[in-house]
């Protein structure tokens, strides 16, 4: 699986429940026997072993874990051996704060213990020493470390240099800035040449720009594959990964897919938007619909939908695709109003309204001064879709 928001940026009130139950077990360890009985409580994590309770610790961000040592005497240093690091800015008040506990862990954890995951988010600029001291821990604990995800405004070499040192990651999410960089700036990281990660499952890129020509992705491993507001600097993208079985994309399509391409994908979760005006992006977005031959659920945004609907004579293609389809959910979203896709769209329009009657024209003209939007989802799309797979489930959701 990916190392995402969704896995282990996990809700507080799911931490809370499991930092309630700890609570009640050092409050039963202060009664005797016959009161813990009469309150109904049992005390069954007591009896579960080191391994147990560190596997459920790692489902909790680090400082809550860290908490867990006043519980009993056997707690007070459990958390030193948690083979996960889920450290978040945004479980603290201030940035030196977060600073100071993160420097404190690092210190204080046992050394002799694997690393299998980190989860790293400063919640934007990190000061140059603090990531300096993460990666190089990192890096001493690279031989068992399977997950890893940053999402940090910091050096890029440094961190590029420390993923490569990292042959057992099976799954890796990355989202880089310069520091002092915000989203949507024109900043964009740059990913190395190669990257040799033999045992890669999940790949997660955020804001990168690749070297070349063409984005050459090849592996055996490859399961996910999630690229987001990456670099338009290559026309096309050379994808070889028989395993492939995911494949999220969030931003501008402007680059064709090649080689084995999307064929063996089940699942496609699609979040198109443009940004600044590309006429290719709703041709090449096709194209990949085209492609997907296999794929069992599709999860698209209504703007996607509607930057589909730019293709000439769109309804009357016949899709050789989506023949398997099961599911279907379009979540709707508002046509950004500083972005090319809204004028693309009320272009499209007028032109349409110009082959009926300049009157049509005209009272598209007053809708669009007085604030009137194109309605959610352009007419026909879904039909169009599901052309292949009339009985594929569909699901209309709100994003906003």
């Amino acid at each position: 699986m990916i190392l995402n928001k969704d896995k282990y940026r996990r809700d507080s009130n799911e931490e809370s429940k499991i930092l309630e139950k700890m609570k009640k077990r050092k409050q039963c360890d202060n009664q005797n026997q016959e009161n813990y009985e009469n309150v109904g409580s049992e005390d069954r994590l007591s009896d579960l072993p080191d391994y147990v309770i560190l596997h459920i610790l790692s489902f909790l961000n680090t400082k809550h874990v860290v908490r867990t040592c006043v519980l009993s005497k056997r707690w007070k240093h459990l958390w030193k051996r948690i083979p996960t690091l889920i450290l978040h800015a945004s479980r603290f008040s201030t940035v030196k704060q977060f600073s100071v506990f993160v420097s404190k862990i690092l210190t204080l954890r046992d050394s002799s213990s694997s690393l299998n995951v980190l989860d790293l988010d400063p919640h934007g600029d990190i000061e140059p020493l603090l990531l300096k001291k993460i990666l190089n821990y990192v890096c001493s604990h690279s031989s068992h470390l399977e997950e890893l995800g940053i999402s940090v405004n910091g050096d890029s070499s440094l961190i590029m240099s420390c993923v490569s040192s990292c042959r057992a990651l099976t799954s890796l999410m990355l989202s880089v800035y310069p520091r002092g960089g915000i989203f949507g700036s024109n900043y964009e990281t740059l990913f190395p040449k190669s990257l040799n990660l033999p045992a890669l499952t999940s790949l997660d890129l955020t804001n990168f720009v690749f070297c070349g020509s063409v984005l050459n992705i090849s592996s055996e491993t490859l399961v996910n594959l999630a690229l987001h507001y990456n670099s338009s600097e290559f026309p096309k993208i050379e994808l070889s990964a028989p395993s492939l079985c995911t494949f999220t994309f969030t931003g501008t399509p402007r680059q064709k897919i090649c080689g084995s391409g999307l064929s063996s994908v089940k699942q496609v979760n699609i979040s198109a938007d443009i940004i600044s005006r590309c006429d290719a992006a709703p041709m090449i977005l096709l194209s990949w619909l085209l492609d997907l031959a296999n794929v069992k659920s599709l999860t698209v945004t209504s703007t996607a939908l509607w930057m589909l609907s730019l293709v000439p004579d769109l309804l009357e293609v016949k899709l050789p695709s989506l023949c398997i389809l099961k599911s279907m959910e379009i979540k709707l979203e508002p046509l950004c109003v500083q972005g090319a896709l809204l004028y693309m769209v009320k272009d499209a329009m007028l032109k349409k309204a110009a082959a009926n009657s300049r009157k049509e024209v005209a009272r598209l003209r007053r809708e669009f001064k007085a604030g009137s939007q194109p309605s959610s989802i352009p007419d026909g799309m879904v039909n169009f879709l599901l052309q292949n797979s009339s009985s594929a489930k569909v699901d209309i959701t709100t994003v906003y």
